[in-house]
């Protein structure tokens, strides 16, 4: 099986439109499209970019997600959409459970939830969000929207929230949507994958070949399949070498970055990733 090539970008209120942009992906034959979050950036704020220097434009201009993929999904039939990533904990989550059931609903079950624990503290701090138990408020929303999703009314009561049994339709196909969870290579992120995901998104997709058999034993261990786990670098920058030997590793799906263009600048980059699809 060919490996498939998906697409992430900033898209901005400056950039190529969610439409523009999902046609063309759908005709030139890439698999999906991932879009980032970030409600808001604060202008004062002691979390630096975790890429070094200044925070690029693109970070306080993106457009929602949900909104985004609703339009890119009424305008294509096959592009597989998603998020890298949602920021779960900034959520309500029983608002969250809606907008996914019912995107991936419309969208005839094409959407992946990519969660992550975030890097920027003053913008979930704006949410309500303590910092220091982003990751346990992450696992029990994802459990409370589970349990909304469930095909008979379940209740749910965490340390953070809770849901009561209650008539929530649409269903996400097959009871939740594919779910991989972003963050850097650790003991506990992959603990949190085994017990919470589908796979792993790895930013940049470096060091597979050491990190992969320590998350595949973490997932063994968790009593998950070890045919079920999967490994979707995210955000690469695609050679055909770095391609060919994440194919060796068994990885089925590349999610490429784009630039947050124009659409003369997005439809060049594609142009030149074309050669990969």
């Amino acid at each position: 099986m060919p490996m498939r090539i998906s697409t992430t970008v900033f898209l901005t209120d400056e950039t190529i439109t969610p439409v523009r942009l999902a046609r063309e992906l759908e005709q030139r034959g890439f698999a999906g499209l991932y879009l980032p979050e970030h409600t808001h950036i604060p202008v004062a704020r002691d979390t630096p970019n975790p890429a070094g220097g200044e925070l690029p434009r693109e970070y306080g201009r993106t457009l929602d997600p949900f909104v985004a993929l609703g339009q890119a999904a009424a305008v294509t039939e096959r592009l597989a959409l998603g998020t890298g990533i949602t920021l779960v904990a900034q959520h309500d989550p029983i608002v969250l459970a809606k907008q996914i059931a019912t995107l991936d609903h419309l969208s005839g079950g094409r959407f992946t939830l990519g969660v992550g624990f975030g890097w920027n503290k003053e913008e979930a701090a704006d949410h309500g969000v303590k910092w220091s138990t982003r990751r346990p408020l992450g696992a029990e929303r994802l459990a409370l929207m589970r349990a909304l999703w469930a095909e008979e009314p379940t209740a749910y009561k965490g340390e953070f929230g809770s849901v009561r049994a209650s008539y929530a339709y649409p269903k996400p196909a097959g009871g939740a949507p594919r779910t991989l969870i972003g963050g850097a290579a650790g003991p506990e992120l992959f603990a949190f994958i085994a017990e919470h995901g589908d796979g792993w998104l790895p930013i940049g997709g470096r060091g597979l070949t050491e990190t992969m058999p320590v998350l595949r034993e973490a997932w063994e261990a968790a009593g998950r399949d070890p045919r079920a786990l999967e490994v979707v670098p995210y955000a690469v920058r695609p050679t055909p070498g770095k391609l060919a030997h994440y194919a060796e590793l068994g990885i089925e799906e590349v999610v490429v970055q784009l630039p947050p263009g124009d659409e003369s600048t997005v439809l060049r980059a594609l142009d030149d990733c074309a050669q990969h699809v």
